[in-house]
């Protein structure tokens, strides 16, 4: 659905968890303010020609006094923009159509965000030729490409990318794969099996090629990951 309607019961789940894989437009709004009944329309027309890439979640002020509180409500209608669980975007009072389609064009993922967000290789390259610095598609592509055994290609992927922790750690594992070295840890990240992969590579350590590409294995699964919380505590003793 591209239109909801949000209370304080569920606002957590439908705004700040969804907003984490698809930008959420908050409208704070209430039935007797005249130029809320003039903008939810707007609101609603530029959701659905989304088509989904973006979700509109409607919150009666009146009915759900806390969340107004929460988010220092003074005046309506008020617009907040969330994503990744944060407010990226909002304006206050009734707008005209251009100025909602362009702040909805603001918050909507691109065409190339879209396409990485997808994740077969087709769509990772037409990613990267809308827009070629695109670091979450160029990693996505180079996985697949060193799956293959296509280490050339998975460097020119990566060739002019700023330095980042996925980044690095697969350029990291190019030049140990190129050395002949942690062989089996590779091929142990190449089958998915991330724990053995890891065990093997903290064996290999101080090596600097060895940490930054665990570090950036570890940044793949995320912070939240009881596995990488155990790693890192074991990688911190290490090398320190």
């Amino acid at each position: 659905m591209t239109v909801v309607d949000v209370t304080e019961a569920d606002f957590d789940a439908a705004v700040i968890e969804r907003s984490r894989t698809t930008p959420v437009v908050v409208d704070f709004w209430a039935a007797w303010c005249g130029p809320c009944r003039a903008l939810t329309p707007l609101l609603e027309d530029a959701a659905a020609r989304r088509e989904g890439s973006v979700v509109l979640a409607k919150i009666d002020t009146d009915a759900n006094p806390r969340l107004a509180q929460a988010f220092e409500i003074q005046g309506i209608p008020a617009v907040k923009a969330f994503r990744d669980g944060t407010v990226v975007e909002e304006f206050v009072g009734a707008q005209p159509r251009a100025a909602v389609e362009a702040f909805f064009d603001a918050v909507a993922p691109s065409r190339a965000e879209l396409l990485a967000a997808a994740g077969d290789e087709a769509s990772l390259r037409e990613a990267l030729a809308l827009e070629p610095g695109r670091a979450d598609a160029a990693t996505a592509l180079a996985r697949l490409l060193l799956g293959r055994g296509d280490d050339a290609e998975a460097l020119a992927v990566l060739t002019g990318l700023p330095a980042d922790f996925q980044v690095d750690g697969l350029r990291a594992r190019i030049r140990l794969s190129q050395a002949g070295r942690a062989g089996a840890a590779i091929a142990e990240l190449t089958a998915g099996r991330d724990e053995q992969a890891f065990e093997l590579l903290l064996g290999e350590l101080p090596d600097e090629d060895v940490r930054m590409l665990i570090v950036g294995e570890l940044d793949r699964r995320g912070a939240g990951d009881a596995l990488v919380r155990a790693t890192r505590r074991r990688l911190a003793a290490a090398l320190y």
